[in-house]
């Protein structure tokens, strides 16, 4: 038991140290080729000018990197593969290859969406960046994305009935709820929410609060699973989104952007899927409990569309997502991004009780 604590902790550690270690020499490269967008403003998702957003960010839109979602899958990965390298090589030393975590049933999957979420992520950030020198002129459209993002889910979906045999949601009491092939268009359905949720990347130390605290969740649940691999994977993830938040604090170094939340919400979605029927779980079921401030952003941002499109152009929020509707208000943007962090610790703590008892 404790070597697997210690396996569990020891990537957080290692992940944050080298985020920190690594962010010098980032910070340096996207300051210098001005790794930031050329034209402040923002569009809506009607296509109109976002125009309390715009009044509220304009100025922040220039002058500050994106691409800071680097520090979070750089780190992560740099520290799997190399206790994974240090493993092999002191295969003799038991303490080192205890806490060897790469496995083909546990881990693969998880960091193969996220470097693909990773690659995908920055690509766009570079385009959005570049402006009209690219052929993506703006970025990849909300239109490409979802349909990336939809098509890695139909991949996983399928991996996961197919090569998994999982065919069913876990249940509270052990029970199993039969879906059959239906299980590859529900992971196309959650993969595409938990994307959507990524627009909590809107406050300095907003979105690397949230996603650490949800993933530290998810290392508890595996564990409980007896996933300890998949549970030191979360806490992997934990340390490095943690090394970035370091950095996001106000005022923000460079913000996470697309290559950050794309890899984190696609991964948190293969995370989600393992610690349910295949663990012997039902991590979808405590989802939307763990990670309510992500179900709390998305929301908000889909009842903001519906009410203009069918009350005549009246919006709920003066502004969405949700934490900029307390912005336009008058909230401070430390005060709300705190307020979410600790609505994010009490839903979390609760999903995992959730998880444990039922």
């Amino acid at each position: 038991m404790i070597i697997d604590f210690v396996k569990i902790i020891t990537p957080a550690v290692i992940a944050f140290a080298v985020g920190i270690a690594i962010t010098p020499l980032l910070t340096e490269f996207l300051y210098k080729n001005k790794m930031w967008k050329k034209k402040a403003g923002k569009t809506a998702y009607d296509g109109n000018e976002a125009v309390v957003f715009n009044s509220l960010h304009k100025e922040k839109e220039i002058g500050t990197p994106r691409m800071g979602g680097i520090v979070i899958w750089a780190s992560a990965v740099i520290t799997m593969i190399g206790i994974w390298i240090l493993a092999t090589i002191f295969k003799d030393y038991d303490i080192i290859t205890k806490i060897d975590f790469v496995s083909r049933s546990q881990t693969w999957i998880p960091l193969a969406t996220l470097i693909t979420g990773a690659l995908i992520g920055l690509i766009d950030d570079y385009a959005e960046i570049r402006g009209n020198t690219t052929h993506f002129a703006g970025g990849l459209s909300l239109k490409k994305r979802l349909a990336v993002v939809g098509t890695m889910g139909l991949l996983c979906g399928w991996w996961f009935y197919d090569k998994l045999d999982v065919t069913s949601i876990g249940l509270p009491g052990g029970y199993l709820l039969e879906i059959g092939w239906l299980i590859i268009p529900l992971f196309v359905i959650t993969i595409l929410g938990v994307y959507s949720s990524g627009v909590i990347d809107g406050l300095d130390g907003l979105a690397g609060g949230i996603f650490s605290t949800i993933f530290a969740s998810y290392a508890i649940i595996a564990y409980s699973l007896n996933q300890v691999n998949l549970a030191a994977f979360c806490t992997l993830i934990v340390g490095a989104t943690l090394a970035f938040l370091w950095f996001n604090i106000p005022p923000a170094r460079f913000y996470m952007s697309e290559t950050g939340t794309m890899a984190l919400t696609v991964t948190l979605t293969v995370v989600v899927f393992m610690t349910d029927s295949l663990g012997g779980g039902y991590g979808l079921l405590v989802l939307p409990v763990v990670a309510l401030p992500l179900v709390i952003t998305s929301t908000s941002v889909v009842l903001q569309l519906l009410s203009k499109k069918f009350r005549g152009g009246k919006k709920i929020f003066k502004v969405a997502p949700i934490h900029h509707h307390f912005e336009a208000i008058g909230w401070p943007a430390y005060k709300v991004t705190m307020r979410f962090w600790v609505i994010g610790v009490v839903s979390a703590l609760l999903g995992i009780i959730f998880a444990l008892i039922a």
